[in-house]
């Protein structure tokens, strides 16, 4: 494990914020993107995670907000953003605010990206730009499910950052890993202890995702099957990939995370109103997780 990788660990702390709405470029709502984000460090939390295809650019307001809590992409897609831009983006939030933004990239989803191929092969590409351009590996990390990935996570970068998985998939992905990279794998929460109202709100918002090849492929190997992840999620794969319940039992879920080998927990709260920002909710998750 080399200094920045171990600078890496030792900084984003045990448990971020995974975010959509904190990437949005809308200027109406940057003010309390940027308020929200001072809050988040405030609570404890140890980084901030922006959803969707996030870049530099997205992460330097918040950075520039707050003074301590790290800011990552999650993901970067490596189709959308050429190497160079992004390793010259990275330089210039390194030299204003050493250590405090991560680049995460991913291969996106065939469905997706037109003219998508080889994934593994175009991401080992893109790290070589990455290296020519000077930009170390210790201050990336890759979005991969996979074992190839995986590797590559740990060899090329500082580790990993995997979406949409189970405590099972990150005990999979330790012992790949290894205990020298960053395993941060995402998790989501419905602070609702009502069954069928917190299931439809988790179902509503998997739907998506069920319609990506990379995930439903996982969730097959993780020992799910055909109709698990047919009809919008069953509620065996429903009561896997969200945590739900009362305080004890959502603290006992994201427990089991750390249980399996994880570094840190990048949580994203799933509430039916998908546009706010869902501050009271964060705040009582980072109660909850004193």
């Amino acid at each position: 494990m080399n200094e920045a990788t171990t600078s890496l660990k030792e900084s984003v702390g045990r448990y971020g914020v995974w975010s959509v709405q904190l990437r949005s470029e809308d200027p109406e709502g940057a003010p309390e993107r940027a308020e929200a984000a001072a809050e988040l460090e405030q609570l404890g939390y140890g980084a901030v995670w922006l959803g969707g295809n996030s870049a530099a650019a997205n992460a330097a307001p918040l950075i520039e907000a707050t003074s301590r809590i790290l800011v990552g992409t999650s993901i970067q897609s490596i189709w959308e953003h050429k190497a160079s831009e992004a390793a010259a983006r990275f330089a210039e939030l390194e030299v204003s605010h050493p250590g405090r933004f991560v680049l995460g990239l991913g291969v996106s989803h065939g469905p997706r990206v037109e003219g998508y191929r080889r994934p593994y092969s175009t991401m080992v590409g893109y790290l070589d730009e990455l290296d020519r351009a000077g930009m170390r590996s210790g201050h990336r990390v890759l979005a991969a499910l996979g074992p190839k990935m995986l590797d590559l996570s740990r060899d090329r970068a500082a580790g990993a950052i995997p979406y949409l998985v189970t405590p099972e998939h990150t005990a999979q992905a330790r012992e790949r890993l290894g205990e020298g990279a960053l395993l941060a794998p995402e998790f989501k929460v419905v602070l609702d202890s009502d069954p069928s109202r917190a299931r439809a709100t988790a179902r509503a918002y998997l739907a998506m995702y069920l319609k990506l090849p990379n995930y439903t492929k996982n969730f097959l190997n993780l020992g799910f099957t055909e109709d698990d992840v047919a009809g919008g999620g069953s509620d065996r794969l429903i009561d896997a990939v969200f945590a739900w319940g009362d305080e004890s039992t959502i603290r006992a879920r994201v427990d089991a995370f750390h249980e399996a080998g994880a570094d840190h927990v990048a949580l994203q709260l799933v509430e039916d109103d998908t546009a706010r920002l869902p501050r009271e909710g964060w705040r009582r998750l980072a109660a909850l997780l004193t």
